[in-house]
């Protein structure tokens, strides 16, 4: 039988399951939106693409290992970001890419096994 999980760095988390309201990462269970980090996950009270905001993406801007790329989980479905927030995030050096939940979290995963610098913020479906 073949291992088919990807090997990731050491303190990376993979995340396993999202729907109902929860997310699994990394075997934890986090209830409501969040926000995945390199040195963690924390809740992210977001419950809709409108609310976010700079402030709302505040750890991801004064993280310790800024990350390049910045997945936003919209919801259900892609939500464009303002003009003024995408201009916030590259003048710190990072990308912001909004898709749907589902896919930020595919995307996340595959970001984390090419050992890339990501990090994931994530409304809740």
């Amino acid at each position: 039988m073949a291992d088919i999980i990807p090997v990731v760095s050491v303190g990376r988390r993979l995340i396993q399951s999202y729907g109902d309201g929860r997310f699994r990462i990394g075997g934890v269970v986090y209830v409501g939106s969040v926000i995945v980090l390199p040195e963690g996950v924390t809740a992210w009270p977001v419950a809709s693409a409108e609310a976010i905001s700079g402030a709302s993406l505040a750890a991801v801007a004064e993280a310790v290992s800024r990350p390049e790329i910045l997945l936003l989980g919209c919801g259900p479905r892609l939500v464009l970001v303002v003009p003024e927030l995408r201009r916030a995030f590259k003048e710190l050096g990072i990308v912001v890419e909004p898709m749907d939940t589902g896919a930020a979290c595919r995307t996340f995963n595959v970001m984390v096994a090419e050992d890339r610098r990501v990090a994931a913020a994530l409304i809740a479906v």
